[in-house]
């Protein structure tokens, strides 16, 4: 880019926080950039043992990367809006970190992963 600064401001940095095992984990990362791609440079894979290999790396036709979105994100994917609306996984390849947000990784899924009750 020429004749534009490329340095990143601090407002274009967002912290992500992972609910895993023990305590939160926070990643800060810039905005813009997809959760999927945020969580695996984090090695905090949203995948299965099994996914983690079969999986359509990012282009949201597979269903594997799914996660527990903790925040008011808009779904935005055809996918992700039914898994919003049917309390399934959201699939962290097609959410852009745009803000701050927290999430969870799904320890007990099979492929995808299971139905909670929407409250």
């Amino acid at each position: 880019m020429e004749g534009q600064d490329s340095r990143k401001t601090r407002d274009d940095v967002v912290t992500v926080t992972v609910h895993h095992t023990g305590e939160p984990i926070l990643i800060e990362t810039t905005t813009g950039r997809s959760l999927r791609s945020v969580l695996l440079e984090a090695d905090l894979s949203p995948y299965t043992s099994l996914t983690a290999y079969a999986n359509c790396g990012g282009r949201g036709i597979c269903a594997t990367c799914g996660v527990r979105v903790r925040d008011t994100t808009e779904p935005t994917h055809w996918h992700d809006r039914l898994a919003d609306r049917f309390g399934y996984p959201r699939l962290s390849c097609q959410i852009a970190v745009m803000e701050d947000m927290t999430i969870e990784l799904v320890e007990e899924k099979r492929v995808w992963g299971r139905r909670e009750p929407k409250s």
